[in-house]
């Protein structure tokens, strides 16, 4: 659908090191890039400055492999706070980390007022200081994915292999629910994740009660499911979701969530040496429509294991890293306008009305 010959996507700044499954984080003007592939360094990404700072490493004993790094949220608004705090956990190796960032751009920083633990990795700890490790034994968390949802943002929604979902209470530091999904795969992992809304959401029946339900969506090559889960029952629903024949031999592509819907680039057959394809499409899955979209030749190269991040406005969606069509990984860093796809699609939309309109002529 979308011109062949061209990328809307503007190359910024290479990374400082080659980085394919990293995880970024936004964080004002700041784009997060906590480790990747066996590469321990985190750096910050300006996004005004086109710059990238170190902000430090995982300790030695950590060896990451399909991690994941969410931002634990509280009650205070990200642009008024001037520190977030990062989770770390999963992989390979389970590791189980926080940090409490505070930007490594700021120069007027009341040097006084830090902590000597700031932009540091250290133990995840529970009230009582006892460390907290997030995983089962026998768990496997390679390539899992994890969301922040419930009442207080407490919960945390993980799903990891084989096919598994399950919820840890951060308040409680324990694990209240595991499920299987139920996914047309024997496995998932490096699949799509995603909260449907901000934070949970909360309806009125009529005894006047609140419901409390977090919704979620997760893809994964033939798999489409939206997860509906009930705080107050502790319950799961998974009604399932259309997924196009395009991209449901791909795992490992980047996403991001925007106004009511996803958007896909890249992805991985999952399959080496010659018999491994990597795209460079995008496709656009519509939550109020169930609808796809496929974009030809969006990326400017083939491109998996990249990870997809939006700017603090939403107007830019960032791509990051990667592997290319060899598999081999890169160190780009690729920008565009979100707007490009949703032009693109009225345009088509409006071409097919046409399309219709001179039939019946």
């Amino acid at each position: 659908m979308g011109n062949q010959n061209t990328s809307p996507f503007k190359k910024l700044k290479k990374l400082l090191v080659p980085l394919d499954l990293s995880q970024c984080v936004l964080y004002k003007h700041e784009l997060l890039i906590c480790g990747g592939h066996e590469r321990n360094n985190c750096y910050s990404y300006h996004t005004h400055k086109n710059e990238y700072k170190l902000i430090c490493k995982y300790p030695s004993n950590v060896k990451l492999q399909g991690h994941c790094v969410i931002k634990l949220k509280d009650n205070k608004n990200d642009k008024d706070n001037n520190e977030i705090t990062l989770l770390s956990f999963g992989g390979k190796d389970k590791h189980t980390l926080v940090m409490k960032y505070v930007s490594v751009w700021s120069d007027d920083n009341d040097i006084s007022e830090k902590s000597s633990h700031d932009n540091e990795w250290i133990p995840f700890k529970d009230n009582r200081g006892k460390q907290i490790n997030i995983g089962r034994d026998g768990d496997n968390y390679i390539g899992m994915r994890a969301l922040i949802g419930g009442s207080e943002n407490n919960l945390l929604f993980i799903t990891c292999q084989p096919k598994d979902i399950c919820v840890f209470d951060l308040n409680k530091f324990r694990f209240i629910k595991h499920e299987t999904l139920p996914t047309k795969n024997d496995c998932i992992y490096y699949s799509c994740f995603v909260a449907k809304s901000e934070n949970m959401t909360k309806t009125n029946n009529n005894n006047n009660n609140n419901n409390k339900k977090s919704e979620m969506l997760l893809f994964y090559k033939k798999t489409g499911l939206r997860i509906e889960y009930d705080e107050d029952n502790n319950t799961f629903q998974f009604p399932e979701l259309t997924v196009c024949e395009s991209i449901e031999s791909f795992l490992g592509y980047a996403y991001v969530y925007i106004n009511d819907v996803i958007l896909f680039f890249g992805g991985w057959n999952g399959k080496f040496g010659s018999g491994a394809i990597v795209s460079r499409s995008v496709h656009k899955y519509s939550i109020r429509e169930d609808k796809w979209t496929t974009f030809e030749n969006a990326l400017p190269k083939p491109l998996c294991g990249c990870v997809g991040i939006l700017n603090d406005d939403n107007k830019y969606v960032h791509i990051i890293g990667g592997d290319n069509q060899r598999l081999v990984t890169v160190s780009e860093h690729l920008k565009a306008q979100v707007s490009e796809w949703l032009n693109e699609e009225r345009k088509e939309e409006k071409k097919e009305e046409n399309g219709k309109q001179d039939i019946h002529v």
